[in-house]
């Protein structure tokens, strides 16, 4: 992996991220080569959309095409392959996040490529999980809810979007942290997850705020906390877990650029500029907010520190249940 230090890359793009509006001139095309960005999931998804506009926002900057190209299947794996294998020149990026590199890297034990594969170009941005249940469970806070769980006698049951996510690790987490028993439900996808929470087959949902704002506001659903290090904005009256007494819950999903290990410093520091301004622009800015993310902006190294955040705090979880996937 490339590590380039804040100061390189300040040297290097000219102080590009101090001026944005100097960047078009500053890290102009060399060519009018295309540059792809591989998206691991199927068109029309939330990071899809985010990842069109981006591409959009840096091909403005970079002065050259900038496109997105959908490689779905085998939980972001083929996607992560096929750049982890393309040319060192930068013209073909990971639209990668933490289920595509860190827990597919930590998880499987076959995974076609390593994180050594990969070198950073830039976080983009990162969201928190919410601590939701039906508005029927009688509770209206975090404390509450532990009373409630452990008064039980029967596992709280709460969605996941299968093994190894963030979602069914963010439980086991919270299970050992609260003391009390969970049994992971596993779904293909949230709305299906949000249906069963909706109607009290499922008691407990992790899902993005963004993705139960609808119920909460309807008041078929309450959010009783968020994973967040500080509270949304979109939801000021929500604590976080941490607020709530359990800093060690603090966690986050995130999305962000990798080019293959080996791509030229000069080149990774030239996308890292075009990206960091893209993130600047109004209506990514706008399309953040409406899905409850924050902007991550800065060096590719704010991107090496994420990936070592994510084995701190998901490497102990998979290990000590010895989960492994094929």
């Amino acid at each position: 992996m490339v590590n380039i230090t804040r100061r390189q890359v300040t040297a290097l793009i000219g102080g590009t991220l101090l001026t944005p509006l100097a960047a078009p001139s500053i890290v102009k095309a060399r060519s009018t080569q295309t540059i792809f960005i591989i998206v691991p999931y199927a068109s029309g998804g939330s990071i899809d959309g985010m990842m069109r506009a981006i591409a959009k926002a840096m091909s403005e900057t970079l002065e050259q095409p900038v496109l997105v190209d959908n490689k779905p299947g085998a939980n972001g794996i083929v996607g992560s392959q096929y750049v982890a294998r393309a040319p060192k020149d930068g013209t073909v990026l990971l639209a990668g996040g933490t289920g595509p590199i860190s827990l597919n890297v930590l998880l499987r034990k076959s995974l076609p490529y390593k994180l050594e594969d990969f070198s950073s170009v830039a976080m983009l941005c990162h969201g928190p999980l919410s601590l939701t249940v039906n508005s029927k469970m009688p509770v209206t806070n975090v404390k509450g809810f532990v009373d409630y769980a452990k008064s039980r006698d029967k596992p709280l049951f709460y969605a996941t979007l299968g093994p190894g996510s963030v979602t069914h690790l963010f439980g086991i987490m919270m299970s050992k942290s609260m003391g009390f028993a969970v049994t992971d439900v596993p779904y293909r996808n949230n709305p299906l997850s949000i249906m069963d929470l909706l109607s009290g087959a499922c008691d407990l949902n992790f899902a993005t705020p963004a993705a139960v704002m609808e119920h909460a506001t309807a008041g078929t659903l309450r959010i009783l906390a968020l994973s967040s290090e500080k509270r949304s904005p979109n939801l000021p009256d929500v604590p976080t877990l941490a607020e709530s007494g359990y800093p060690e819950l603090t966690a986050s999903f995130w999305t962000a650029l990798h080019a293959p290990a080996g791509t030229p410093p000069d080149v990774v520091a030239r996308l890292n500029a075009a990206a960091n301004a893209a993130m600047q622009k109004p209506e990514i800015a706008n399309q953040l907010r409406t899905d409850g993310l924050l902007a991550d902006t800065g060096a590719p190294d704010l991107l090496d520190a994420q990936l070592k955040k994510d084995a701190a705090l998901w490497g102990p979880v998979i290990k000590s249940q010895n989960i492994v996937l094929d």
